[in-house]
């Protein structure tokens, strides 16, 4: 595969949003350090009737916010309720966004599996371009066993159908949780995984662009690649994939380019913990796990420059911050890393 076909990301896979919910605990993925697959819920692509009541709605917020302290008129309990009731008034006027809207709510209330169920089984056109991002929210909750028995093979077959054999109109949520999903599983099917990642990445989903990178490193699914793996994760973190960038922080010291990880290790492991991890995954739509191993990396990796002066001036205090900083981002990958600098393999 030809690793300029990543430079130039098809962004027709439509408006994806990332909301933060955990998984269960996964088996290792792409490298030793992935141990959790972690899932987020898809909202369809925008409509701008929806837009335009959303706006108008933050607009109107702004205006009553000062007296939610005095009254429970706007709790979260009475706004969903007033949200159900115009999404009602739309149904019965025939508006199928409106019904997928009400599932989606339902959904992160965790109420939503049958209103994806008849979505996802409805035979009716008008709600066909609905169908792929309720199909990845239901595969979801099985995945998770969210309103519904848990059942990997059946969030395995609704995420295929989701990701329509890498369709750029399908979703490309679907598509790269697939490549995640078959890298993680037991036995593994690395081939997959790359193959939906791929699609994923052509789609222009920035965490498959980063995941792909691996891939080639490691040769993982594909024949390994260095070059292309170098090219997949600077594009990636040029993009914004902190991840990516922490893995080009470790290459960078591991080929001993001292001056170039010190520099690119400082920028990636000064980000706020508190701050910029929600909103660089709510900018890449990246999952705030993979983020924060990011960030550890470098942390961790400018630290030893610092403690061993390389690169950069000799600074032992200053070492112990960032080694204290990748511990609280990312506790089981700081360990890691401090076994592999006791067997001074670092």
């Amino acid at each position: 595969m030809d690793p300029k076909a990543f430079q130039e990301p098809n962004k027709a896979g439509g408006a994806e949003s990332v909301l933060e919910d955990c998984a269960e605990p996964a088996q290792p993925g792409l490298n030793t350090r992935a141990n959790r697959m972690q899932l987020t819920s898809e909202k369809l692509p925008e409509d701008p009737l929806h837009t335009s009541l959303s706006q108008d709605a933050a607009r109107n917020y702004s205006l009553f916010q000062w007296t939610k302290d005095k009254t429970d008129r706007y709790s979260h309990a009475n706004l969903v309720d007033q949200a159900l009731q115009l999404l009602k008034e739309r149904i019965v006027r025939g508006d199928a966004m409106a019904y997928f809207l009400r599932g989606q709510l339902y959904f992160e209330e965790e109420k939503g599996v049958e209103y994806m169920k008849k979505i996802v089984d409805s035979p009716c056109p008008k709600v066909r371009h609905l169908q792929f991002a309720a199909a990845y929210n239901l595969g979801r909750a099985y995945y998770e066993g969210k309103g519904i028995n848990r059942s990997i093979e059946d969030a395995e077959r609704l995420w295929l159908f989701a990701a329509d054999n890498g369709n750029p109109k399908a979703s490309v949520k679907a598509q790269s949780t697939l490549g995640l999903y078959y890298s993680t599983k037991e036995p593994k099917e690395l081939e997959k995984a790359f193959y939906w990642h791929s699609e994923a990445c052509g789609n222009g989903n920035l965490e498959s662009q980063g995941a792909l990178g691996l891939m080639y490193f490691y040769g993982h699914g594909i024949q390994q690649d260095t070059e292309a793996a170098l090219y997949c994760l600077r594009e990636a973190a040029e993009r914004g994939n902190v991840y990516a960038q922490g893995n080009l922080v470790e290459y960078y010291y591991n080929m001993k380019f001292f001056t170039k990880c010190v520099a690119f290790s400082k920028r990636v492991a000064d980000y706020d913990e508190e701050q910029d991890i929600p909103t660089i995954a709510q900018v890449t739509d990246c999952l705030p796990e993979f983020i924060s191993r990011g960030m550890a990396m470098a942390a961790f990796y400018h630290a030893r420059c610092l403690q061993l002066g390389l690169g950069t001036t000799k600074d032992e205090a200053t070492a112990k911050q960032y080694y204290s900083k990748a511990c609280r981002l990312d506790p089981a990958l700081a360990d890691e890393l401090h076994s592999l600098l006791i067997r001074q393999r670092i």
